[in-house]
């Protein structure tokens, strides 16, 4: 079993032809993609008994995911995505975050997972950030443990705080993602690349085994133990970036499963792990986002879908000309 924990959304998306609402939120986009990649997962997260919350729960369902936590009484919350004419989005929000009384039931919840993943709002926002830590540090020594900050300065604007914050989870993760922006603004004036190369020596020996980045159209690229690798972005007709950078994830962790690394008794082979293979799980994770940007909304792909993109983009009918 893979566990996600974090924050569930609705997407209302706004465009010049029309508005539309898809349910969303990183973590729960990561566990959406990794059900569609045939892994069975767990997500731990909130929503409300509201319209709202019935969609997040059918969606969630829809794909297989299995729901531990039920509705609770507050209202599920909402972003607000405004897409520009290059595809690219920006949000504004309205969260309610908390996860009362998580401690007592994770023993249950998280017996039997061997990965579990967060990141984004669920690590920042209080109250429920410190639920969420409290979870990593328990699933810490039997679990492998994925971190993406994807952050959000509309909702997180203290920089300082973000850092601070983000590199708790960082010190605690076997894996971590995070696209250059994200990077750019938690250090401003560093290289992104050279502030993945720190974040891989935090923890010491119980710090991540590889630091990814995602650049866009410039490609994924990351570092590990054995150095550093690059993948090219597969190019593709965009029609939205919503999504992109969770199904990039999903299909990462997933590629780290199909390897039989995930779990602690595996993080000496995590650590291991080549450059050459680090380039592979890129490249994979990349064409699962390649499939994700070339449609609406945060749309993962399938296994099935993922296997085509790979064999060949053009017969996929993704391609950009």
């Amino acid at each position: 079993m893979l566990t996600v924990i974090g924050e569930a959304l609705v997407d209302v998306v706004q465009r010049s032809s029309g508005i539309q609402a898809h349910v969303g939120g990183s973590p729960l986009n990561v566990a959406v993609g990794l059900a569609r990649l045939d892994h069975p997962v767990q997500f731990i997260g909130r929503y409300g008994r509201d319209a709202y919350g019935e969609s997040v729960a059918a969606h969630l369902r829809s794909s297989s995911v299995l729901l531990p936590l039920g509705p609770d009484e507050l209202p599920t919350s909402v972003a607000t995505a405004q897409i520009d004419d290059d595809g690219a989005a920006s949000y504004t929000f309205d969260l309610a975050w908390e996860l009362p009384g998580l401690a007592d039931r994770l023993p249950f919840m998280l017996q039997g997972s061997t990965l579990l993943h967060t990141g984004s709002i669920a690590t920042m926002l209080a109250p429920g950030a410190a639920e969420v830590l409290a979870a990593v540090e328990f699933a810490h020594p039997s679990t492998t443990v994925s971190f993406d900050p994807n952050c959000r300065p509309s909702i997180i604007t203290n920089a300082d705080y973000a850092r601070h914050q983000a590199e708790k989870f960082v010190t605690l993760a076997d894996v971590v993602k995070a696209s250059d922006e994200d990077l750019e603004w938690l250090y401003p004036g560093v290289d992104p690349l050279d502030s993945a190369r720190r974040w891989l020596s935090l923890g010491g020996s119980v710090g991540p085994a590889m630091v990814v980045v995602t650049r866009g159209a410039a490609g994924p690229w990351g570092v590990n133990a054995a150095g550093e690798a690059h993948a090219p972005a597969p190019p593709v007709k965009v029609a939205d970036t919503v999504g992109a950078g969770d199904s990039f994830m999903a299909a990462l962790l997933s590629g780290i499963v199909d390897l039989g690394l995930n779990g602690a008794q595996n993080r000496k082979g995590l650590r291991e792990l080549s450059a050459g293979s680090l380039r592979e799980l890129l490249a994979h994770a990349a064409a699962a986002a390649a499939v994700t940007v070339s449609r609406a909304g945060a749309n993962p792909p399938t296994r099935a879908e993922l296997n085509r993109m790979e064999l060949d983009p053009e017969r996929a009918g993704l391609a950009s000309n």
